[in-house]
């Protein structure tokens, strides 16, 4: 362009000087588009062909709507997400300046990508980087976070990011719902776990010696950026505690999830980005559906609480085991979600048949389902204790989620403390 004087930006001053200023000024909005072709120096009919292509393609992410009263916001899902992070979440930042919470395990795998998609939009970002692992959980970790976001000078329009798993997105959630009485926030889960269970539905929180979350806020992310690439870098043992998530959603209250699972779960497992992307939409698009109908956990029965299936169970379980990552969470909802069913079998709810059904899955996939499976000898005693201290207790009472066959869940108050006992028993702990 250099000898061309019919374009009017170019002619006040010398044309490399005109671009490089524009370019700078322009590329954080060209950034923002939804799909970016390059099309060099084709015709413009080649062009326009690799544009339909593009579209045709579907280079688009899925995207899972939650629509709640206090505000809503997509879960998008998708193959590299993350380095388009800059694009996908411009429009919704109420500022372009965000505060990064990630891990030391996740930071040199994820950090990078996420780090060049937002300097592409403009996006100033800092970063915070903590342990990785249950350990970080506690409130010496909050005030640690929550000190370094406020020495950062955060306004209320900025945005917390949490990079990582269900420990790093509870943890933000929870800085985030605090801090200056509430800042805006954005999960990005990187394990099969947190993108289907943690990451959606605005729960956060933190332990205590006397039980897991026990301190926490509903805190709904502004967006949720499901990366299925990240899945890659994970090892079997991570995905099959995420998997424990999906198969617990179709128990609870999706029949048709649950036959999707006995005929697609080892393809998730091994590794199929499509299928997985398709059990993590689904498994998404179900929690919302219940989170919307029920966002607070406000309603007494058959609500949000319903997604606690094998929960009881389960978090008696890591306490038990000291939150040491000896038990996953996902490997405790798996044992739980057996347990659940033997209860329901045991109080006469449920049939036997869906009982075998669900332990023949679970087995079939190497997933953990007894309580043999953690390694220990459990007190039957000591884990209904753990039970108590529970933050579902309601009048003194455990309260438990149970189910009448696949996909038809109830809570139940009224469950006696030896009937539980029993059941323990049974799958192999002491008295």
């Amino acid at each position: 362009v250099a000898d061309r004087t019919h374009r009017p930006l170019l002619n006040a001053a010398a044309p490399h000087a005109v671009l490089g200023d524009l370019m700078r000024v322009r590329h954080p909005v060209y950034a923002e588009a939804d799909i970016i072709v390059d099309c060099g120096e084709d015709s413009v009919e080649h062009s326009a062909d690799h544009v339909i292509g593009a579209l045709k393609r579907g280079q688009q992410p899925l995207r899972v709507p939650v629509r709640l009263e206090r505000g809503s916001y997509d879960v998008i899902i998708g193959s590299d997400v993350i380095r388009r992070a800059g694009a996908l979440l411009a429009p919704v930042l109420p500022q372009k300046r965000v505060m990064i919470l990630t891990d030391e395990t996740v930071s040199p795998l994820h950090l990078p990508r996420l780090l060049e998609g937002l300097e592409e939009t403009g996006t100033r970002a800092e970063v915070i980087t903590i342990p990785p692992g249950e350990g970080s959980k506690t409130i010496g970790m909050y005030e640690r976070v929550t000190n370094a976001l406020l020495e950062a000078h955060v306004e209320r329009g900025t945005t917390v990011v949490a990079l990582g798993g269900g420990v790093v997105g509870d943890l933000a959630g929870f800085c985030a719902a605090t801090t200056l009485r509430g800042l805006p926030f954005v999960q990005i889960p990187t394990t099969l776990l947190s993108q289907v269970d943690s990451s959606v539905g605005g729960k956060t929180g933190i332990n205590t010696p006397f039980g897991k979350n026990l301190l926490g806020a509903f805190h709904q992310p502004i967006a949720v950026l499901a990366d299925t690439s990240t899945l890659a870098t994970l090892p079997v043992r991570e995905l099959r505690a995420g998997y424990a998530e999906i198969v617990k959603s179709g128990l609870l209250g999706d029949a048709g999830l649950f036959d999707w699972c006995e005929r697609n779960g080892a393809e998730v497992l091994s590794g199929d980005p499509a299928v997985q992307a398709e059990a993590i939409r689904m498994a998404c698009a179900f929690k919302a559906r219940v989170v919307i109908a029920d966002e607070r956990e406000e309603r007494r029965t058959d609500g949000r609480a319903l997604l606690n299936l094998g929960h009881t169970f389960g978090h008696a379980l890591e306490a038990e085991m000291g939150y040491d990552g000896s038990l996953l969470h996902g490997e405790a909802v798996s044992i739980g979600l057996r347990l659940a069913f033997m209860l329901s079998v045991r109080l006469g709810y449920c049939p036997i048949e869906d009982l075998d059904r669900v332990t023949r899955h679970l087995e079939r996939l190497s997933m953990p389902a007894r309580i043999g499976d953690t390694g220990r000898s459990l007190s039957a005693t000591q884990l209904v204790r753990n039970m108590q201290r529970d933050k579902k207790m309601r009048d003194g009472r455990l309260s438990f989620v149970l189910v009448r066959g696949i996909g038809r869940a109830f809570t139940c108050r009224d469950v006696p403390d030896e009937a539980v006992l029993e059941i323990l028993r049974a799958d192999g702990c002491t008295p």
